[in-house]
């Protein structure tokens, strides 16, 4: 089948484009690629364009201005347009994730390998850049880790290659947790488990680190679970919200014995590593 190419300019970018994602994501978009000033959206061509149009901030949000432009394109040129568009992300010196198509290029720390399919977490959005830098910052890798939300999987191949010997990644969605099990794989990881599911699967474990990337309010309402099942001393690291979102998470973490230890920023949107206390 064709795919539609959604190319969309934003003025502010940030956090404008986050929340088109998400409304396209929605309607039925699947991939994604960001850019200077807004982003690039993937969907098959029999997703409803017009309707797209009426149910996302393309209809006229007041605050931002919204350029776009669609395009067709025929379906034996998606893949070689999807990897021209992919690029090596670089997390500082620490790590260079890329997709199986990069070759001969330079790279820094560990080398990790995704093939994103339609699951979240290259490291080009912050979110995923951010823990990524914040699991290399954390002096050392408990034995016993939790990836909530795993998307890709990146987080999980991450901390295997630090030191961890047992990872439970969890996802809601089964193609997400296919595809993290296949970059499991691919990067010749042997300890991750991925399953599909939700905060029901994490009973029974305990964990000295938990990773979860998601949204504010299913941080939030899980937060109780992550402390019931981190050790004393365990860590917390969240991301998936706003800068402007994290007093609010501090406070509310401490509710349930959770200590704020650092906050990574980058451009709108934070990252908090707590300690359970």
């Amino acid at each position: 089948m064709d795919t539609i190419e959604l190319t969309v300019s934003l003025t502010p970018k940030d956090p404008w484009s986050d929340i088109l994602i998400s409304e396209l994501s929605a309607c039925g978009f699947d991939s994604f690629v960001t850019t200077d000033n807004g982003i690039i959206a993937y969907c098959e061509a029999s997703v409803d364009f017009d309707e797209v149009i009426s149910d996302t901030l393309l209809n006229g949000e007041k605050d931002v201005d919204v350029a776009f432009s669609k395009r067709v394109i025929p379906y034996q040129n998606w893949n070689a347009k999807w990897e021209a568009d992919f690029h090596p992300v670089y997390v500082e010196d620490y790590a260079t994730i890329v997709a199986p198509f990069h070759k001969e290029l330079e790279t820094k720390g560990i080398v990790v390998t995704i093939q994103p399919q339609m699951s979240f977490g290259t490291g080009h959005h912050q979110t995923t850049w951010m823990m990524t830098k914040a699991l290399f910052e954390l002096g050392s890798m408990p034995e016993h880790v939790l990836d909530m939300g795993t998307g890709t999987g990146v987080l999980a191949v991450v901390a295997e290659k630090l030191g961890a010997k047992k990872t439970l990644a969890i996802d809601i969605e089964d193609w997400s947790a296919i595809n993290a099990q296949e970059n499991a794989v691919r990067n010749n990881c042997k300890t991750i488990t991925c399953v599909c599911g939700d905060i029901d699967k994490v009973e029974g474990h305990s964990f000295g680190l938990i990773i979860a990337n998601i949204n504010k309010n299913i941080l939030k309402a899980q937060m109780e679970t992550y402390s019931s099942a981190l050790t004393d001393g365990a860590t917390l690291l969240l991301s998936g919200f706003f800068i402007s979102d994290v007093d609010e998470m501090i406070d509310f973490a401490k509710k349930f014995s959770l200590k704020k230890t650092t906050v990574f920023s980058k451009d709108e949107w934070a990252c908090i590593q707590l300690t359970k206390v």
